[in-house]
Parts: C-alpha cells; structure tokens; sequence
C-alpha cells in the first residue's frame, strides 16, 4: 500500500520547508509521469525563538498533517485530483498552446490558428481556474463577428469559426478530463453550426484530363492522382511508407493510421493506385517525398490552368472526387464512408446530396413526343 510521509527540507532563516513524500510514486494524471513529491509551499521554524513562532509551528504542523491525512485516503482510493489544484491557477493559454502543438500534424492543419484567435480575444492571458462559460460564450461570438488577425486582415467565414471553435472545444474537454477544470464547459458551450458549401471535386472526364497533363514535379502530380483513387487526405498520402502497402496485383491494400484520428485502418486499392506509389523502397521509407502542404498548392494551380480545367482545386478536393466518383459508380453510402475513414455516416452524407442533386438534373433528359395520347381512361 502506498505511504504518505511528511519531509522537511532545510531552506533560509532558521526555517525548514514541508513537503509529502508519497511511496510508491503516484502517476501523475497530468504529465503521465510518476510523481514522488509534492510541495505545499509551507514552512516551520527550525527552532522557534518565541511564542509567536512556536504557535506558527504548532498551526502548520497540525495543517499538514491534515493534509497527509486527506492525500492519505486519496491515494488509498485512486483520487489524485490534488495534483491538479496548482496547475488550475496557471495560464489556460499556456496549456492551449501546447495543446495545439502536440496535435498539429501537418502545416497545413489549422490547429495553431484556433490558439492565435484565442489568444488575440484573451489579449492579456486567463488563469484556468477563471474560465468559465460566459467567457467560452465570449470567444464563440467574438470568432462569428469574423475577425481578420492574419497579415491580410481578411475576415474568416463561418465555417472557419466552426472549426476554430471545435478545436478551442476539444481543448476544454482535454483539460477537464486531466482535472484543471471543476466544471464541464466542453458539454455546457454549444458548437457553431456551420453552412453547408458546395464541396469542389472533379467530374471524371476532367481527372482524366488532369492525368493527361504533364507537368513536374511529377511526384506531386502522382500524390493528387493517388488521392483521387484513394480518398486519402493530404496528411495522410504525406505519411505513407512501404511497410504500410501488403498484398499483390488484384489483391493490394494500405494498412495505416489515419494522421487526424489516429484510428487503424485497413483499405483495399486499385492496382491503378498501387502503381501511382512507384518502385517499391525499404520498408520505412517515405513514398512521396518532400511533399508540403504550400508547394503543392502552387502545383496545382498551375497544373489546372495547362490543363484548362477552370476550378478552385485544393488537394482536398481530391478526396470529395474520389468519394462522389464512387456514389455515382454505385457503391453504396457505408462502404463509401468506410473507405473514407469516417467515424459516423452523417459526415459522408454531404457527398450524398451531390449525387442526388446530379440525379435531379438528369429528370428531364428522356424526351418524347406524346402526341394525342390519351390522358384519360
């Protein structure tokens, strides 16, 4: 069973600092590492000269012990909250900010962007233990007024807010699971609803047009194909080594971790596609290499302007080509979303729309001449 022991340690002016010794080391809900002291910021009088500070010894010993007592119990029972009430007084922009840092992937995840907006409401810091949901609410109506911080001070769009928003979300629910919060804001701060977009893609005579267009780097022009018979985000296709493709002609598949979940997949590719991925390397080799986020952007642009193909193309689009490509083909909606990785079927649902909105267009394409037919019976 573990032990709760009172140290002390000899600091200035004839005075010792108190502290618990815990043993064995607890683990630290916060840091995940094992933890063996913990501070109290308390003091007595190594040999108190007068009745003040022999009374000042006597109250803090008696405080201390009160308090090994309760980390006593706490231990005993697996409660270690007690780690968490120095860490609710520090800066919630400290623990935003490396929050985003561990959880941005790639340069083009706008994780670090949610951080700079917070940051630009906040202006001069919040402690942890002072947030609360009027202040979330604060936050959410300051990103829907859309604010421009970037250099070219253009406003954001709702969508953009959404997003950001989630992010600062996703980070109230981290830190009132690791205790910095005694209260659940993450549940209490409703999202922003976001606008349903036209979601860009390419009809298949215009990827076909693409892949008939030449243009270097040739690995970039590789890497978009390869998401277009894929669905693979950009994060992703970055990501890839050999180890992760198995299998033969007919039979080849991917087994990864997707970068924005992080969840297993397996997912079945075309031969078309395996050939996209080019001569097999060492296993833990890059595929598409020195592939950036800003290079390709560029790439694109002037791959789509040789190809007169006229649309605001984003690598991500690749991935709405290959998801609406594969409705229209006949594959049904689930395995759609299970190719695309998606958690839950209302995220690929957008994808249905489009399809529907195609079949729509095609109502009045079947003309006949009815002539006198009669319309009664």
């Amino acid at each position: 069973m573990s032990k709760v022991t009172i140290r002390r340690k000899k600091i200035t002016s004839n005075r010792q600092s108190l502290y618990l010794d815990y043993y064995p080391p607890i683990a630290n809900p916060l840091t995940n590492k094992l933890q063996r002291y913990e501070y109290l910021k308390l003091f007595v009088y190594h040999e108190p000269v007068n009745k003040i500070e022999r009374k000042h010894n006597k109250e803090t010993n008696q405080l201390v012990e009160w308090i090994r007592l309760k980390r006593q119990l706490d231990v005993q029972s697996n409660r270690f909250g007690f780690l968490s009430e120095s860490n609710r007084g520090g800066n919630f922009l400290n623990f935003f900010k490396k929050y985003t840092s561990k959880r941005q992937k790639t340069d083009s995840d706008n994780m670090g962007m949610a951080f700079r907006y917070f940051e630009s409401f906040i202006s001069n810091g919040l402690k942890t233990c002072d947030l609360n949901e009027s202040i979330c609410e604060g936050f959410r109506s300051y990103l829907l007024s859309r604010p421009g911080i970037s250099l070219r001070e253009k406003p954001i769009t709702r969508n953009t807010a959404s997003n950001y928003f989630a992010k600062f979300r996703s980070a109230l629910k981290e830190a009132f699971s690791k205790g910095l919060l005694t209260e659940d804001l993450y549940s209490l701060v409703k999202p922003i609803k976001i606008n349903e977009t036209h979601r860009e893609r390419l009809e298949i005579e215009e990827l076909q047009k693409l892949i008939s267009t030449p243009l270097k780097p040739e690995m970039m022009r590789r890497a978009a194909i390869f998401s277009a018979l894929t669905g693979l985000r950009f994060s992703d296709v970055k990501a890839l080594k050999w180890s992760q493709l198995r299998g033969s002609p007919g039979k080849y598949h991917l087994q990864y971790s997707q970068q924005k979940t992080l969840v297993a997949e397996y997912m079945p590719i075309s031969d078309d596609a395996a050939r996209l991925m080019g001569t097999r390397k060492d296993d833990d080799e890059v595929i598409f290499k020195s592939l950036n986020y800003s290079s390709i952007r560029i790439f694109l642009l002037r791959w789509l302007k040789k190809a007169s193909i006229n649309k605001d193309i984003t690598f991500h689009c690749f991935r709405h080509t290959y998801a609406t490509l594969q409705l229209e083909f006949g594959t049904d909606l689930y395995t759609v979303s299970k190719m695309l990785g998606h958690k839950h079927i209302k995220t690929t649902q957008v994808y249905g729309k489009i399809v529907d909105r195609k079949k729509n267009q095609t109502i009045n394409k079947i003309k006949v001449n009815l002539g006198k037919l009669n319309m009664i019976d």
